[in-house]
């Protein structure tokens, strides 16, 4: 029996496709293993989106092809975004790859993997506008009391920075029944809090039912028995409407959460990223959101030194954060991506400005954090367990916090607790972003 390992890099979106992939070798009868020095075949996902990441995906693939003179390794497989970017590059350059899987190839990866006893060096680009094959198992990498639920997959909102698209296809939902069987199947095998994912899930249903459908959606998944949290991930301003805020106060087990990518505040900017939106527009979901869900947690991201972005470009986005006040947020120093519209603007800033202006805004960003956390001090949350660091310490978090993305809760607690359990803590310490508290009674 052949042992398989999994690296996979980047989005929550691109772990959903890695997940299929070991669900099919997982039932043709693979040996799954944490341990890459076990591996006969090692997996590894790649991500595509931005230099920093593509250049942490060639390191990966550099540093794991080394175990074929080291270890067990026999087949090196590169799949995902890099993969179906710069498949001949990989091909020519890193020899040590033995088949390279695009985004619209990963259904069929049992068998390029026996493809290979007879080849070397397979190149699998498929359409990547494929129909989503709900057949497929699913292996699930996650805690065992979390999982992502992808309700769609590719992109047509054309930002001018953005990749994607020509990666991942046009935007295409799934059948909501569809992604309500699995969310029951989540529900039913003790997962608590699904994570609800697209390249732009306020757009979900737009496709197939000619209308966007994730409040539709978010009612029915509230219906679901077992479900705690379900929370919603890229929530695009534009479309967060009255009706889908009004979904999420609603339900207690909606995350009062919004994830709101906006890129900017200089109208200049954002039109020169093609967003579909304005200042006054993202202004005024934030506002909307605030009047229906006061403690509402607002995340967003933020890239800075866009081509073109003046000093004066870059104090508005600084004042905007600073009226916004969102709970999370996070600034990114534009990468400069070849047959990206932005690629082609005049005007590109020198590294360093970007960089600076990056720090600039993380810094007024910090400010704000700390000021917010420290008025949640005495105040009381739900945390839901995720590690025990020492001798009655936990780490944890709010309904505000996405895994592995933003802050944490340090937890005391005198009784043991476990992975997946939801605990009641009182706030008395708060840091820059994270927040420390005590247990005062213990929930299912």
């Amino acid at each position: 029996m052949l042992k398989i390992a999994l690296e996979s890099l980047g989005c929550s979106k691109n772990l959903v496709d890695a997940e299929i992939m070991m669900g099919i070798l997982n039932k043709k009868g693979y040996k799954l293993v944490g341990d890459f020095e076990e591996a006969d075949i090692i997996l590894v996902n790649t991500c595509g989106f931005i230099e920093s990441a593509k250049q942490e995906s060639i390191d990966t693939i550099l540093e794991l092809s080394e175990l074929k003179e080291t270890a067990n390794l026999k087949i090196l497989i590169v799949t995902g975004c890099l993969a179906q970017r710069y498949s001949e590059e990989l091909k020519a350059e890193i020899p040590e790859i033995d088949a390279i899987v695009g985004t619209g190839s990963y259904q069929n990866i049992d068998e390029i993997i026996a493809s290979l006893k007879e080849e070397k060096h397979i190149v699998s680009l498929n359409d990547i506008e494929f129909a989503y094959n709900e057949e497929l198992p699913r292996y699930i990498s996650t805690p065992a009391h979390m999982a992502y639920l992808k309700i769609g997959e590719g992109c047509d909102n054309k930002c001018t920075y953005c990749i994607i698209p020509k990666l991942r296809g046009k935007y295409r939902s799934r059948k909501m029944e569809d992604i309500i069987t699995e969310a029951k199947g989540l529900a039913a095998r003790g997962v608590k809090e699904v994570v609800v994912i697209a390249q732009d899930t306020t757009k979900y249903g737009c496709d197939l039912y000619g209308k966007e459908m994730l409040p539709e959606l978010l009612e029915e998944l509230a219906q679901i028995e077992g479900l705690k949290w379900i929370r919603i991930m890229y929530s695009y301003p534009e479309s967060i409407t009255e009706e889908l805020v009004k979904v999420i106060k609603k339900y207690d087990n909606i995350c009062n959460y919004f994830d709101m990518p906006i890129q900017h505040a200089s109208n200049r900017i954002l039109k020169l990223m093609n967003r579909h939106t304005t200042k006054e527009d993202i202004l005024s979901k934030i506002e909307m959101i605030r009047k229906y869900i006061p403690d509402a947690t607002l995340r967003t991201t933020i890239i800075v030194g866009f081509p073109g972005e003046t000093e004066e470009d870059f104090e508005e986005l600084v004042e905007f954060a600073k009226i916004a006040k969102f709970d999370r947020l996070g600034a990114f120093a534009y990468s400069r991506e070849e047959d990206t519209p932005a690629d082609k603007l005049p005007n590109h800033l020198e590294e360093e400005v970007k960089i600076e202006r990056r720090d600039a805004l993380m810094l007024v960003q910090q400010g704000i954090s700390q000021e917010l956390n420290a008025a949640k001090v005495s105040n009381v949350y739900e945390v839901l367990i995720e590690e025990q660091i020492e001798d009655k310490v936990y780490i944890g978090r709010t309904q505000g916090d996405a895994e592995e993305i933003d802050s944490i809760v340090y937890v005391k607690s005198e009784n043991q607790l476990e992975t997946g359990d939801f605990v009641t803590v009182k706030i008395n310490n708060a840091l820059e972003y994270d927040l420390m508290g005590d247990v005062i009674n213990e929930l299912a």
